[in-house]
């Protein structure tokens, strides 16, 4: 039986070592004592080790017998944490969405004959893989992944729940949107150009640009528009852009009675406990997909809509987050993708075998992507 060595024991952490306990030896490391006792209580036969991989020799120590290990660390942790792996020659899928270029890594991975599958969890992740999918089989136009992770029910004044580190989510309202037009690369700023999105069940969100193309700006050079929107509840633009402007999410420390802090620190802490979901609040994760192209010589526009909710006291942003990353795991532990250096998850999206897996394992979990197929007329 395979070893697998899952670092961070959050809310999606958690979620992906007891899925991966049904098939694996999994041992989950976090530096919360708590949240593994929380995790080890529901799932006996999981190994626990409370160790702060953020030490580098920690971190070597709790993957040494691993065969394979998970990434479920704050992004600002989850580059030179991967560069260690790596080093350790450890195959890896990773979710931490760090701020770094992914294929940074690449040259170290394929050096060490290691396969680090980087992204790959809902968003990025599934799109990648669905776009991967397609490019090989049709020549694509346009790409557009519009996704949101909610509370069920708003609640003022945020309207907004959190399940992973508060400036992870913080980054997404900084960090500069990459976008594709024209076959040409736009820069914007995050939350630039909304748009009103309505979804049946759900009614009407609101999209922004956010950085979510990632690593398709490089291996998709051929698709001549791509863009990714990530969506709240109306209203939610407006208050961020207030909040990011008025500096409470810069990183540059201010001085309060002689101590330099950093606001977004301060910001962090004060948001967390309103973002947190409170006991049996439940969320939801809802996700568009729209692929437009050239299929066998017909026009087509293929579009992939998610719903999923809160299930078996498992939130529905590491349902769709943790088990696409389990899925990889399987893959990577069944041998059926092997090749080394940096995989984003649409090389693994460009086989069917894979592709049918990825898709068939999220359906026996509930969480369905439902495709139509339409005709595009001239």
């Amino acid at each position: 039986m395979k070893r697998i060595t899952v670092l961070g024991a959050g809310l999606v952490g958690k979620a992906i070592a007891s899925d991966l306990s049904e098939n694996f030896e999994v041992t989950s490391v976090d530096r919360n004592e708590e949240h593994l006792e929380i995790l080890k209580s529901a799932n006996p036969e999981i190994n626990i080790v409370v160790s702060d991989v953020g030490v580098e020799k920690n971190l070597r120590s709790v993957i040494a017998d691993a065969d394979i290990v998970v990434g479920c660390l704050p992004g600002f942790m989850g580059y030179c944490s991967d560069l260690v792996i790596i080093d350790e020659n450890k195959p890896l899928v990773d979710i931490s969405f760090f701020p770094e270029d992914l294929f940074g890594l690449d040259a170290h991975a394929k050096k060490n004959n290691v396969t680090a599958i980087v992204d790959c969890g809902v968003a990025p992740g599934m799109g990648n893989i669905i776009l991967g999918y397609h490019r090989e089989r049709m020549k694509v136009q346009s790409y557009k992944c519009v996704v949101g992770g909610l509370p069920v029910v708003r609640e003022w004044p945020l309207e907004y729940k959190a399940v992973f580190s508060p400036i992870d989510v913080i980054e997404e309202y900084i960090r500069p949107a990459r976008y594709v037009e024209n076959s040409k690369l736009v820069t914007r700023e995050a939350l630039s150009d909304p748009e009103l999105i309505f979804f049946d069940g759900v009614g009407t969100l609101e999209a922004w640009n956010s950085d979510g193309l990632r690593s398709l700006i490089q291996t998709m050079p051929d698709i001549p528009d791509m863009i990714e929107k990530t969506m709240r509840y109306p209203g939610t633009i407006e208050y961020l852009r207030v909040l990011r402007e008025c500096g409470f999410f810069s990183y540059d420390p201010v001085d309060i009675n002689g101590a330099q802090v950093r606001p977004i620190d301060i910001t962090a802490k004060l948001l967390f406990p309103k973002w947190q979901l409170k006991p049996g609040e439940k969320d939801m994760t809802v996700m568009r997909i729209t692929i437009e192209g050239n299929e066998n010589g017909v026009n087509k526009r293929y579009t992939y809509d998610l719903y999923d909710e809160m299930q078996d006291n498992v939130i529905s942003m590491a349902r769709t987050t943790g088990y696409t990353c389990c899925a990889a795991v399987n893959i990577l532990a069944g041998e059926m993708y092997s090749e080394s250096g940096v995989c984003p998850p649409e090389f693994l999206g460009k086989n069917e075998a894979n592709f049918n897996f990825i898709m068939n394992y999220l359906k026996e979990r509930n969480v369905i992507y439902h495709c139509n197929i339409e005709e595009i007329l001239p």
